[in-house]
């Protein structure tokens, strides 16, 4: 008999219809209780060709793709409300009517600044680098998510819906994968959910994510979830990315 190669990116996978509506929920459990934790600014090596640890950018390289006209004009009101204490180009959005525009592909974008999105506030300034909207947030004992756009509080998170036939949906929520990227991402140097120096986390990914996983799921299909992940006595298996080499 032919021995056939173990994968390496194994994962375990629960789903569970969801009591008050025609879907299907599907969630990665290998991700969720893993312990990877946001490193931005403590070894995130960002996203670029090569590592860049020193320019702290993270995932903020390329700029945040607006999901949805709303998305769009939510953080445009929102973005109204910097101060130039807590956005470094504040006054370069001002000159350039804004700081989102519409790219050469006809993709809604935030504008780039030096290399990286506008509202990322670099090492050297006030605040220290990181996103204006979220330094913002914080300031005013709000939440980082209700301020930034969609794609930049669901990383490393994604939810996919698809929609059978009958139109039963199917919602699956999982890490975030290079291939979600588009091609670009298999040019990026380094990706936290494939790192182990993102798995350093001292709770699972369900209890530090847990306020962008109910805004991705709602909160009847996050307590079934965790009350199934915390009431098998099981050990999960671990990431591959966190598994010893």
């Amino acid at each position: 008999m032919v021995k056939t190669a173990q994968p390496d990116d194994i994962h375990e996978w629960v789903s569970f219809d969801d009591p008050d509506e025609l879907r299907t929920w599907v969630f990665d459990v290998t991700f969720l209780t893993s312990s990877w934790t946001c490193i931005f600014g403590c070894g995130c090596q960002g996203v670029l060709d090569a590592p860049a640890p020193e320019l702290v950018q993270g995932c903020c390289s390329y700029g945040a793709h607006f999901s949805s006209g709303k998305d769009r004009k939510r953080t445009e009101r929102l973005a109204k409300k910097l101060t130039a204490d807590e956005w470094q180009f504040k006054k370069q959005s001002d000159r350039r009517g804004g700081p989102i525009k519409v790219n050469s592909d006809g993709d809604t974008v935030s504008r780039l600044v030096d290399g990286a999105c506008i509202f990322l506030n670099r090492p050297g300034f006030k605040t220290g680098p990181g996103c204006a909207l979220h330094v913002a947030a914080l300031n005013r004992n709000e939440r980082p998510l209700d301020w930034k756009p969609e794609v930049c509080w669901q990383l490393p998170l994604r939810r996919i819906d698809e929609t059978d036939i009958y139109g039963h949906v199917t919602s699956t929520v999982r890490e975030w994968k290079r291939r979600d990227w588009g091609e670009g991402g298999e040019e990026f140097h380094w990706w936290c959910t494939e790192s182990s120096e993102a798995f350093v986390g001292g709770v699972p990914a369900y209890e530090s994510l847990r306020d962008e996983l109910v805004e991705l799921c709602g909160q009847v299909a996050y307590d079934l979830f965790v009350n199934h992940v915390k009431g098998r006595n099981t050990t999960w298996l671990p990431h591959p990315a966190a598994r010893p080499k």
